[in-house]
């Protein structure tokens, strides 16, 4: 089993790309039983910051340490890929770390064999032991049956769905036995079983978790400190406490900066506007005795003389103070997400209807479904990975083939789609051409003024749309409902690597939509925040409402 004494300790540390400073001066414990959750805008250097501490890159300031250095830390990255070739199995030895130490055992036993010294079997041994290598195939039928059942160890990765491919990465974090786990994104694609799983999971955790995640009610409910990494301010704020606290302190600490600084600039702005009446005074004095020069009385000359050298005197002293000031910064702005999704005009009274439709996919059956989507419904529809939530969409939209039944779309339907893949975005074709073709009235400026404006700017529109990142190509998704009039909105896991600005933004956009929406999520306090008028519920192929 893992070293549960295990601690990592950060001291110092610093990264960037290029020029651009993401942190510095980071300083972090993680102690046994700590969960600390990562916050900050996409682009702060959350994803960095995890990779650093995995040793996976370098740190460009400060060291990293273990007590004690033989414990192992696992950096478990959500997996976008899979691997051509790997089964269930492998993947989640090669995820657990039992594949590596498995390689290095296999590779010292071979040394020790062939008479060459080698003094590292041991080491290689206790780490296979200490990973969960003995009895890692049991225990693998255990949690799949637990967490994604029907799926068998010797599938191959590429067969599984998306839903099923994350229940995989969900079992493989509860067959980890790292002594310190680094979680990117774990709750992605995750339905509300796996999220109740995987909250479970870390709650109960000995050891020490740093995690980055945009599921606002997952972060409430684990972590235990938030490390907040603030671009804008070029900053690193350790809060203890939950998320709720963290949110409480950050909006107090936004308040007070923002006191602090206006408390400064009217103080200077009052000492400046003293020196500058002094100076005058002094000026108008000598104008005076100018003007008077002709009196003789040496007296009223002398008089003006010292009236003058008195304001010169209280003028330079103003300045000493103005000088000795403490100096406040205003705080900088950070960039926020304005969204708000452009409105066509309405379509008619029935937007969809499915009637007796049935979609068959391989083994999986869709339906019958008799359903009416009418104008201004609003339609959240939750279920389990694989329950048939997006071919549900799919059929809807008419985009699926039908064993049974029939589908069709109202007239005027003016649909915007964010789909789970943001297959718009998957191509080699730059950012701006992806953009410009689904948009092709909209000239290139244009384009890039409001990519630019969902925090895409120059060094994004010129790379090929395949190559952001998944939270990018979800800005470039929420862009394009904005660039275009749409009535019937269809969001599918809209959230999925969106920041927790964006997030909010996004929510507050959908507050003011007043077309017809469909909404999928898991997202528990986007459920909570978007008001709707109907839910559906998806479980094996069978619609209920309600």
């Amino acid at each position: 089993m893992c070293t549960v004494s295990a601690t990592l300790v950060a001291r110092g540390l610093a990264a960037g790309h290029g020029t651009k400073v993401l942190f510095a001066g980071l300083d972090l414990v993680v102690a046994p039983g700590d969960v600390v959750g990562l916050v900050g805008v996409n682009g702060a250097g959350k994803s960095t910051l995890l990779r650093t501490l995995a040793g996976l890159l370098p740190a460009e300031e400060g060291g990293i340490s273990l007590s004690p250095p033989s414990a192992t830390v696992g950096y478990l990255p959500q997996e976008h890929e899979r691997r051509d070739g790997e089964t269930v199995l492998g993947a989640l030895a090669r995820r657990t770390g039992v594949a590596r130490a498995q390689r290095e055992m296999d590779d010292a036993l071979a040394a020790l064999t062939a008479g060459t010294p080698d003094d590292g079997y041991a080491d290689a041994l206790e780490r296979w032991l200490a990973l969960g290598g003995a009895d890692l195939d049991d225990r693998v039928a255990e949690v799949l049956a637990s967490v994604a059942p029907g799926v068998a160890a010797d599938a191959p990765m590429t067969g599984l769905s998306g839903g099923q491919a994350a229940r995989v990465g969900l079992a493989a974090l509860l067959l980890s036995r790292y002594d310190v786990l680094l979680l990117d994104e774990p709750t992605n694609d995750l339905d509300l079983a796996g999220l109740d799983q995987l909250e479970s999971f870390v709650r109960g955790l000995r050891t020490g978790v740093v995690l980055v995640s945009h599921d606002r009610e997952f972060l409430a409910r684990t972590v235990t400190r938030v490390v907040e990494l603030d671009l804008a301010q070029q900053l690193v704020r350790v809060h203890d406490g939950g998320y709720e606290a963290y949110l409480v302190e950050r909006e107090v600490a936004r308040r007070h900066a923002r006191e602090e600084y206006e408390e400064f600039a009217d103080t200077k702005a009052g000492l400046e506007a003293r020196a500058r009446m002094q100076k005058n005074w002094m000026a108008k004095g000598v104008r005076d005795s100018i003007k008077k020069s002709k009196d003789g009385d040496k007296h009223i000359k002398a008089a003006q003389r010292a009236s003058s050298e008195k304001q010169a005197a209280k003028a330079k002293q103003t300045q000493r103070i103005i000088e000795r000031l403490d100096v406040v910064e205003e705080p900088r702005k950070e960039w926020e997400l304005r969204m708000e999704i452009a409105a066509a005009p309405r379509a008619g009274a029935v937007v969809a209807t499915l009637r007796g439709a049935v979609v068959r996919r391989g083994g999986f059956q869709l339906g019958p479904v008799d359903l009416q989507v009418d104008w201004g419904d609003r339609l959240a529809i939750t279920g389990g990975n694989g329950a048939g939530k997006s071919t549900l969409l799919a059929a809807l939209l008419g985009r699926a083939e039908l064993a049974e039944g029939t589908a069709s779309l109202g007239s005027g339907v003016r649909l915007g789609e964010v789909d789970q893949a943001r297959r718009s975005f998957l191509g080699d074709l730059p950012l701006s051409a992806a953009f410009g073709a689904e948009v092709p009235d909209l000239p290139d400026a244009e384009v890039r003024t409001l990519l630019a404006k969902f925090g895409l700017r120059a060094d994004h529109v010129v790379r090929p749309a395949g190559s952001l990142s998944p939270g990018e190509r979800t800005r470039a998704a929420l862009a394009l409902l904005q660039a275009r009039g749409v009535n019937v909105l269809v969001l599918d896991e809209p959230t999925n690597h969106l920041d927790l600005p964006a997030i909010e933004q996004l929510e507050q956009a959908l507050a003011d939509y007043t077309g017809t929406l469909l909404l999928v999520t898991h997202d528990r306090r986007m459920l909570d925040a978007v008001a709707v008028t109907r839910r559906l519920s998806v479980s094996g192929g069978r619609v209920s409402e309600g």
